[in-house]
């Protein structure tokens, strides 16, 4: 018996850790072969061994997303190697937190990079393959899903930048969305609150010390990376729904 995603091609971004590691390794399980993108090549070769010793399919591409050659480079590569792309997962993410008065544009900048134009690179490039895939794979599906936050709908003290480049995934994936849903493309989105990855220890000791003192009673149990990739294995093995037009075209049963 096949697994729900046999024969599939999953590129996942920021791969090196956290949600996108558990991803991963959660989709080859459904029997996808993973495509796993970041820049930490080490880590992402430790991925790769560690989802084919297991009995999955992984493949790693070494590249700097906010790049737009890169990202475009990268999805050049998946089709060159594997023919097609079925599922793109837009994980890569940070998340720096700072008051607006006196902030490091720099860590602005990289915010905006990664959290924003990454996503429109990769999206973009693979597109035209999610499309094919749709029309002419077996599924008759394709998948995007962007790993957006609670953030993208909240705005909170001292994330507000943040906060924008969260809320303007959400709404970018609604556009898409409206789209390419009637061309058997799925945009999904997921908006996690606190989730136990690295995400928050690319902050100076300072603000982590102040988000700890302040979550500590909020946050009981943070989620972990496998739960967001539960999420994911959900959302991308639902069997394709008929349209509205496809069931009025359907023949009425006879008596």
């Amino acid at each position: 018996m096949n697994s729900p995603l046999s024969g599939t091609i999953a590129v996942i971004t920021g791969a090196s850790s956290g949600i996108g590691a558990a991803t991963a390794r959660s989709l080859a399980q459904q029997g996808a072969i993973v495509v796993v993108i970041a820049r930490r090549k080490g880590r992402l070769d430790s991925l790769v061994l560690d989802i084919e010793t297991s009995g999955g399919k992984a493949f790693a591409i070494e590249a700097d997303i906010t790049d737009r050659a890169q990202a475009e480079q990268s999805i050049a590569t998946v089709v060159n190697r594997f023919g097609r792309i079925d599922i793109l997962i837009n994980n890569a993410g940070l998340m720096l937190i700072s008051p607006i008065l006196d902030a490091d544009i720099d860590a602005w900048e990289r915010m905006i990079a990664i959290n924003q134009k990454a996503l429109l690179y990769m999206t973009h490039a693979a597109l035209p393959h999610l499309l094919a895939a749709a029309q002419d794979g077996p599924r008759e599906v394709a998948d995007i899903v962007n790993i957006s936050s609670q953030a993208g709908r909240i705005a909170t003290k001292n994330f507000g930048v943040y906060n924008m480049t969260k809320f303007g995934v959400n709404g970018f994936s609604e556009s898409l969305r409206q789209e390419v849903t009637k061309k058997n493309v799925r945009i999904g989105v997921l908006e996690p609150g606190a989730v136990a990855t690295e995400l928050i220890s690319h902050n100076t000791e300072e603000i982590r010390e102040s988000l700890n003192a302040t979550n500590v009673d909020a946050i009981h149990e943070p989620l972990q990376p496998e739960d967001i990739a539960d999420s994911v294995v959900f959302m991308v093995t639902r069997h394709r729904r008929a349209s509205i037009a496809e069931l009025w075209a359907m023949p009425t049963s006879q008596a």
